[in-house]
């Protein structure tokens, strides 16, 4: 019999144990890795005994109270009002289920009793964690994260996450950490375009070394924090950051943290991603069966200038060249000349469609084209009828002055009214118009965040709950209807939000090598059948070297394919062209997003690449990102690109040229290519033989 409790969950690949520790009572990780690390001393036994810190602070511990841990981060804070912080807790018990796991904390004296929750997802290598307080009187909860995951690095650790700005979304991003604390979070009310809520930690070797990494379930603020501590281990906190600062739990009350999902991986950063994309298939359930149309948006034809007869010429090229979806972006509705005004008045400008709007829905259906809508159904211009019968409405703080961002307003999502007008907005143009695609845009984080008369409301958490509950009506009300999640490019990412839309927006910026580094660093993190792409005419923002439209629509390719052009200044020749790509990507579109995914180098290499697998096939979309210009790269530059997980003995062959391949031709040599100023990307589909 063992001196300690000690529990285990695996999931389809790993193990995850847990045990309660011996020299206290709190949960810690004995073991994390491949099926049997569980079988041995563990690797995470480090003396509780170190010099001027207290056995719970040098603890590879699940989760503990400031309190018991009261030098190296704790992730619950809490006391009664006007008293002293602090948690002191007992083990009050187990709940172990096929699964499941529920471990039992109780502070009789504060009047709290915490449950640290697991549950494996099934399928995947993915382990979902949270924290349930539950008060007996009233208490003040000051810190309340989801969990604190160990990771047992055998040297200096090295992070990787994902960093940017607006237009500059998922750049990922490597720092070692030695010693120290590393940071990271939004207080935007939204994930941000500043940090992505994921993070990856392996051993600072190389990119290949086995991989650990979380991501928080939570589309509001948030915080990431991974210290490297003096006894050598790493340890990552992760949760929610309330706009106030703490939140109060009434007696009796139950507050459920937002779930952190933990994954692993041997196989490196490479194989991470794809436990990533197991579990975003997961969250998409049966809706992955459907197919992701080929999308037309006329915003960067158009922007604000939308009229019926503007839109049907675009619609008309859309469909002639192979779109299956038509989507009318910002300016179809009321007062919306510009970005100054319209915006909560939520019907179609009757002068931009004066046959109506049903009129040029069905023209657009009738070209074959499924129709889509953009709408924000946060924001409200203060010229609004709206905002004029509704002040009350936008998010306020009482002889403050209202400040706008955007030329705009932030209507408060956590009241109910004001989820009832949105739900009710939704369901008039669902049901009114043969809508089929719904595009949710986000422009404007909260400033003023207050809501008068409305106490210690824990106003974050409201809004994301409201959200959310929109999100769910429009899944249940409409389920044939497609969402994409939007907000300003890809400020708004997360579990929660991939869990009840179809696709998301990753960045504003279409420029062609620029968005090949944001969908390298989305790619780590989430799948393809969820990464809507378009093809435009942007020039570059951060990279203006020219590429060709081969290039975009490849590079597009590698998620759901979209274009944004403006088609009636298209040659016929690049018409033709375009054609002939979405027919292209037509054929492999479910390679693309069913298959497993492999990043093949990075944009920092003169050639990089996506691989995906599926059944018997394997498509390969190659782009060169190195100079074309200058001897000696003229006429052209040959490279190769490796491919990997092929089998060596088996035989591949190119659909397109008839080429035939040895696996271990592939896996030693790589595809070979020679690029040039008017060939600069490839797609290649390869059939097992």
């Amino acid at each position: 019999m063992t001196p300690y409790q000690r529990w285990t969950l695996r999931t389809e690949h790993t193990s995850y144990t847990v045990r309660l520790s011996p020299d206290g009572a709190w949960a810690e990780l004995d073991a994390w890795g491949p099926h049997g690390v569980e079988t041995g001393p563990s690797a995470l036994d480090r003396s509780h005994r170190t010099h001027f810190i207290t056995p719970a602070d040098a603890a590879p511990a699940e989760y503990l109270p400031y309190g018991l841990r009261p030098f190296t981060g704790a992730e619950l804070v809490a006391a009664r009002p006007g008293g002293e912080r602090g948690v002191w807790w007992d083990f009050e018990g187990a709940e172990a289920a096929e699964g499941s796991l529920r471990l039992a904390f109780t502070d009789d004296v504060l009047g709290l009793r915490t449950v640290l929750c697991y549950e494996t997802v099934p399928g995947t290598d993915v382990i979902l964690r949270w924290t349930e307080h539950t008060a007996s009187r009233e208490l003040r909860l000051e810190r309340l994260d989801s969990a604190a995951v160990n990771v047992p690095v055998t040297n200096e650790a090295r992070l990787t996450y994902l960093t940017g700005q607006w237009s500059q979304e998922f750049q990922r991003t490597q720092l070692d950490l030695t010693r120290g604390t590393f940071t990271m979070g939004s207080t935007q009310g939204v994930p941000g375009h500043a940090y992505a809520p994921w993070l990856a930690v392996q051993d600072a070797t190389t990119d290949d070394a086995p991989a650990y990494g979380v991501a928080l379930e939570w589309p509001g603020n948030w915080h990431i924090t991974a210290e490297a501590e003096p006894g050598g281990a790493i340890r990552v906190r992760a949760g929610r950051v309330p706009h106030e600062g703490a939140v109060a739990l009434a007696p009796g009350a139950t507050l459920t943290t937002p779930r952190l999902a933990c994954a692993f991986s041997p196989d490196g950063l490479d194989g991470l991603s794809r436990v990533w994309h197991r579990y975003d298939r997961h969250l998409t359930g049966e809706r992955l069966r459907r197919t992701r149309k080929v999308l037309y948006n006329s915003w960067e034809a158009t922007g604000f200038d939308v009229d019926a007869a503007g839109q049907l010429e675009l619609a008309k090229a859309a469909a002639d060249i192979g779109a299956e979806l038509f989507v009318v972006d910002d300016g179809w509705f009321t007062g919306r000349e510009d970005d100054t005004g319209g915006l909560g008045d939520w019907y179609p400008d009757p002068a931009a469609f004066p046959q109506g709007f049903d009129r040029f829905v069905d023209e657009v259906r009738g070209l074959g084209l499924d129709f889509g809508l953009w709408v924000e159904p946060e924001a409200v211009s203060p010229g609004s009828r709206l905002h004029a019968e509704h002040p009350d409405w936008v998010y306020r703080i009482d002889d403050r002055p209202a400040r706008l961002v955007r030329n705009q307003l932030l209507l408060d999502l956590g009241r109910t009214d004001v989820q009832d007008f949105v739900i009710g907005t939704l369901d008039r143009l669902l049901g009114t118009y043969d809508i089929g695609y719904l595009k949710w845009d986000m422009n404007r984080p909260p400033t003023e965040r207050g809501r008068p008369g409305a106490g210690h409301a824990d106003l974050d958490a409201e809004h994301v709950a409201g959200y959310l509950r929109v999100l769910d009506h429009l899944r249940s009300a409409h389920p044939d209807v497609t969402v994409e999640g939007c907000a300003g490019g890809g400020a708004r990412i997360d579990h929660a939000t991939l869990a009840r839309t179809d696709v998301v927006w990753p960045s504003d910026n279409t420029a062609p090598l620029d968005r090949l580094r944001v969908q390298y660093g989305f790619l780590h993190a989430h799948a393809p059948h969820v990464m809507s792409s378009w093809v435009t005419d942007a020039p570059g923002v951060f990279d203006p070297r020219p590429r060709t439209l081969a290039f975009r629509f490849v590079n597009a390719m590698c998620g759901v394919l979209g274009i944004g052009a403006d088609l009636r200044a298209w040659s016929a020749e690049q018409r033709t062209e375009a054609a002939r790509w979405i027919a292209r990507y037509k054929d492999v579109r479910e390679v693309l997003h069913h298959g497993d995914v492999r990043l093949l180098g990075s944009p920092a290499d003169s050639t990089c690449g996506v691989q995906f697998d599926f059944g018997d096939r394997t498509v390969v979309a190659a782009l060169s990102t190195g100079r074309l210009d200058g001897a000696p790269l003229v006429p052209g530059r040959p490279d190769r690109l490796r491919l990997r997980a092929l089998e060596p003995a088996a035989h591949y062959r190119d659909t397109a040229t008839g080429t035939t391949y040895g696996g271990a031709h592939l896996l030693h040599y790589g595809l070979p290519f020679t690029w040039s100023r008017d060939h600069d990307a490839d797609l290649v589909v390869l059939t097992r033989q």
